[in-house]
Formats: C-alpha cells, structure tokens, sequence
C-alpha cells in the first residue's frame, strides 16, 4: 500500500470525484492557476479546466453565496477557505442560509456543497487566523462537520463529502498536510458519523478529532512507556454526525475519560461529549471526565507560547495522571 502525503490524499479525493461527477466544480482563491495557497489543488486545473475549476475574488460572502445558489439548482461545489476564520466574513451564507434551506424548503431543495480548508492553531499566524470553528458549525441543524486526522480518513471522509445532499464542512490542519500515511490504490469511501479506535486501551479513553488524535497517540505511547498506563484513542472523525455509541462503549471499557480537542474551553466540542458522557456512562465512571483544550484566549503569536497553548502531548499526560 503506497504512501501519501494528507494534501496528496485530497487532491486524489478531488480528482477522483471530478472525473466521476461533471456536476462537481471547485471554487476559491487562488486554487487554480496558483494550485492553492497550500497546493492542495495542485495540478486540477491544469487537468479539468476553467470550467470546473474557478478562481474567485477575495471575498469569502460572495464565492460562498455563489456556490450555495449553485448548489440548489444541481451543481456540488467544493469550496475551499484559505482558512475557516474566514468563515466568519460569510457568516450569514454558512451558518444562516446553507444549513436551513432543506428543511425551509419541506425537503425540495438540497444544497449539497463541500466547505473545507484549514482550521487549527499552532502555526504562528496570530489570533485571527488560527480559529477552530467546529463546534460553531456542529451547533447548526442541518450542517454537517468532518475533522480527519490522517491521509487514509481524509480521502475516504472527502470522497463521502462531495456525495452527500447536504452542507459538509470539512476541517483539515496545515501541520498534516506533509505528513504521510498508508492509502489504498482502489477506491473506498467512510461514512460520516463513524469513529475510528486508533489505538486499543484498557485504562483510559483518550477521545480526540483532528490533529488532536495524534496527538493524543504521542501521549498514548509517553503514557505505556514511562507509566505503565493503556490508554485507547478514539478518532471522532466527525463532530456532526456524532459516534456516541463509540464514545460510550469506550468509556465503559476504560471507566475513565481525558477528552482532547482545540477549541476553546467555554462551549467547545469537548464540553458536549463530556454531557453525553455523564447523561449515558455516569454509573461507568472511576473518575471525573476530563478536559484538555486550547487556552482560553486569543490565540498567541509567539511558537514557544503557542506550543503550549494548544493541546500536546505533555498536557494529556498530566491529566490522564491526575484521575489515574
């Protein structure tokens, strides 16, 4: 099984989607002559044409407004965001008018478009460019909201983006895009709303999306190594559909919880699996849930800060030690 790069298994993913459905375009800044301001749609169009791949102005409101009305006449657009905090210039057409379409319509109109590009700290750009905005999307109805950690779920969970009839927002990580992971030559595709144990433990359950699962498998291997501690990792994948089945028949394994994700503490992710955990794991648990966040602050500059500020390895450790 060949290696690839994550950015390589997107690429594939959208290539591969392309050539199966003419309906499908892409649009966004810089995606096309350029190849994307990450190279993520390197070499598209070159292969499939102004027609189908589109540069826009910079104005996120207005290519994003432009692909939702596509969207409802047949067309599924993939937009990229040359990163989600400039979801918050399109607000109104994301979050307002995308997700309630379907059910205003009395399920006559679908809008089935494709939002996806970088959504994560750790890379030094300053407050204003390294927000995490999947618990914003998950509390929309009607929105759905894909996190993938690795190459082989990034293709596989895009490939089922691009098919469905509803709003996907697919957040990825810059700091994945290089890394490489094993992915089958033949087609394959992962449902949305299907977890994915990386690692099976016995002690502790360490519940993670995105970067954050690898993470978490650093301090998985900290913990077996130095403490003599079997923590499993559960890839949430995706945040909208949820895996609660998964989440809880990990908790009841392991009877104990670190949850892992870089979102701000207040509101996050995070703080609604630990509700879940406590309406349907409470009589399971040997200790309280905890929680392992970004800090609760603009996002900091400076790297050494940073690396500090978003979740690592060394954090998790002292929280699985401080209920184990």
């Amino acid at each position: 099984m060949p290696q690839i790069t994550y950015r390589k298994a997107l690429n594939d993913a959208f290539a591969e989607e392309l050539e199966r459905d003419e309906n499908v375009i892409m649009l966004g800044e810089e995606i096309a002559q350029y190849n994307g301001a990450y190279k993520v749609t390197e070499g598209l169009h070159a292969r499939f044409g102004d027609g189908r791949i589109m540069d826009t102005p910079i104005s996120e409101a207005g290519f994003a407004g432009l692909g939702i009305g596509a969207s409802m006449l047949g067309v599924r657009p993939i937009i990229e965001l040359m990163f989600w905090s400039f979801s918050y210039v399109a607000f109104d057409q994301l979050f307002n008018n995308a997700p309630m379409i379907r059910y205003m319509s009395g399920g006559l109109i679908n809008v089935p478009i494709v939002v996806r590009g970088p959504a994560n700290g750790g890379t030094n750009v300053g407050a204003t460019h390294s927000h995490t905005p999947e618990n914003f999307a998950a509390y929309t109805p009607g929105l759905k909201v894909v996190c993938p950690s690795n190459a082989y779920d990034a293709k596989g969970l895009m490939k089922s983006a691009v098919r469905d009839n509803d709003p996907v927002f697919v957040m990825e990580n810059t700091l994945l895009y290089g890394q490489k992971w094993d992915v089958p030559e033949e087609e394959y595709l992962i449902p949305l709303g299907k977890a994915d144990i990386k690692r099976e433990g016995t002690d502790i359950s360490l519940i993670a999306h995105g970067r954050c699962v690898i993470t978490c498998l650093e301090a998985a291997r900290v913990l077996k190594e130095e403490h003599e501690i079997d923590a499993e990792v559960v890839d949430l994948r995706s945040i909208r559909p949820l895996d609660q089945e998964a989440i809880i028949d990990s908790v009841k394994k392991t009877n104990r919880a670190v949850l892992v994700d870089e979102n701000k503490p207040f509101c996050g992710t995070s703080a609604q699996i630990a509700a879940l955990i406590q309406e349907h794991a409470f009589d399971y648990l040997d200790a309280p849930v905890k929680r392992v966040s970004s800090l609760d602050a603009p996002q900091i500059y400076s790297k050494p800060l940073e690396d500090e500020m978003v979740p690592n390895a060394k954090r998790i450790v002292k929280a699985v030690q401080e209920i184990l």
